[in-house]
């Protein structure tokens, strides 16, 4: 179990990597785009243009590694919340399993002390019984 923990850390820390080198990714390259802009020789309205340009492909690309990023945390969501209702159905089993393993051996105890009962009874009625005589003496 320790394997398979040790598993989903290292899957965890791994999209965690991906979403941080993502965002990085995105911030560089925009930051990268405005510093071209500025110093590129262009007039003002040209340059108001270009960078009106470059910030409407920035939201468009955060926008869509957002929602990269949201479909796939829904799915590792989903692939979780399957996992734990796996889980959590197989210790209700288990669970349920001793459960009846301990109500039958409960059961079987009550029966043997029933039964044992009930022989004590059976053999002191008769030890206590008068026994009729071989010689007749009364």
């Amino acid at each position: 179990m320790s394997e398979n923990y040790g598993r989903g850390r290292g899957r965890r820390r791994e999209e965690s990597d991906l979403g941080t080198q993502l965002t990085c990714f995105a911030i560089g390259a925009t930051l990268g785009a405005v510093v071209a802009l500025l110093f590129a020789p262009k007039s003002g309205r040209e340059l108001r243009e270009d960078l009106a340009d470059a910030t409407r492909k920035g939201v468009d690309r955060a926008r869509e590694t957002g929602s990269q990023l949201s479909a796939r945390a829904g799915e590792v969501y989903g692939t979780a919340a399957s996992r734990a209702g796996e889980l959590a159905s197989g210790a209700r089993e288990a669970v349920a399993r001793r459960g009846e393993r301990f109500t039958s051996a409960v059961e079987a105890g009550r029966e043997a002390y029933r039964e044992e009962k009930r022989r004590t009874e059976s053999s002191a009625l008769t030890e206590g019984a008068p026994r009729a005589t071989e010689g007749g003496d009364a």
